[in-house]
């Protein structure tokens, strides 16, 4: 088969199109015939080398997003058959092969039907960041109808998603964005208040929207300062969930104020092998939810294919991307 890999940490240069057997199929496991996959930040933190620990071995293939149809199962499935639709965010890691390839072998606990309404391209870009909305805003903050909920970055991969399962929740959902156009998007994807950071400061705005009690949940999808800006965001006793804790914070806020910090990594089912079925149960909840028109993807207009995946991150390393890249299986 044919498969995009890299042979060292690198620039998004290293990508590399080489031939590799066809995985065979192994018991727990299906072999998925890969129609598309997405970028997210993870991809290109493992080619960088940024964080060699949980890199596959070299060539490495990345990238867990997968969406295709199922070529063989393995024994023991018996809920996934030949010709399936499915979806998942499957591999990209250490010990597992990743998505950029013609096949890919994953385990069918971490697999789902993809969800009717979406093509397999659309239905690509939603595993990784659904399933990290989801374990951080439904599974960990336990966010309720009612409550005032800020979701940093409305308009980023995880962001876009999890502002919409918080108003499937029944939140009052405020999201930070960075200019208009992106403003525009949020509202449309049912935001209830828009604030760009870069005019107002969090005092501000915890102000402006909480006449200064702060938020119940804030769920912050950036790291680093947004961190502790978030602490500053919460309201006494709220809830704090971050996807990009890996960085250094003074604690005395989130101690002063009782908050509650949670820190979610999506991967760890993938590394470990434990909690894997959450993560299937969790994508077929997630497609239940789009069918119902609850949720839906927020797809960059640019579609690359495999033999570009090296443009892909740099656009998403540049920040220009708007909502996830989706990648199709063309070498």
């Amino acid at each position: 088969m044919k498969a995009m890999v890299i042979n060292r940490f690198g620039g998004p240069e290293e990508f590399a199109p080489v031939e590799q057997a066809v995985p065979e199929v192994s018991l727990g496991h299906v072999l998925i015939r890969v129609s598309g996959s997405s970028v997210n930040p993870v991809d290109w933190k493992l080619r960088s080398g940024l964080i060699p620990a949980l890199a596959p071995e070299m060539p490495a293939v990345l990238h867990g997003d997968v969406a295709g149809r199922i070529e063989a199962v393995g024994p023991g499935v018996d809920d996934l058959q030949p010709g399936d639709e499915v979806y998942a965010c499957a591999g990209g890691f250490k010990g597992l092969g990743g998505a950029l390839a013609e096949y890919m072998l994953a385990d069918a606990d971490l697999v789902a039907p993809k969800p009717a309404t979406l093509s397999l391209k659309e239905a690509a870009v939603l595993p990784l960041v659904g399933i990290t909305a989801w374990e951080s805003l439904i599974d960990r903050a336990r966010v309720e109808a009612g409550q005032r909920v800020l979701v940093h970055a409305g308009t980023g991969g995880v962001g876009h998603i999890g502002l919409q399962l918080a108003k499937c929740a029944g939140a009052i959902v405020y999201t930070t964005v960075s200019d208009e156009r992106k403003a525009e998007q949020a509202r449309s994807l049912g935001a209830d208040e828009v604030i760009n950071y870069r005019e107002h400061t969090v005092a501000e705005y915890v102000q402006q929207h909480t006449r200064g009690e702060g938020f119940d949940v804030v769920f912050d999808t950036v790291g680093d300062d947004n961190l502790t800006g978030s602490f500053q965001a919460a309201r006494a006793g709220g809830t704090v969930v971050t996807i990009a804790a890996r960085s250094t914070q003074d604690l005395t806020t989130l101690h002063a104020k009782s908050i509650t910090l949670h820190c979610v990594f999506m991967g760890l089912p993938l590394i470990t092998g434990k909690g894997r079925v959450h993560h299937g149960d969790v994508l077929l909840r997630l497609g239940r939810l789009v069918d119902n028109g609850r949720i839906k993807p927020l797809i960059d207009p640019q579609t690359f294919a495999f033999k570009d995946v090296g443009k892909a991150h740099q656009k998403l390393q540049d920040g220009r991307a708007m909502g996830k890249i989706a990648l199709e299986a063309a070498f």
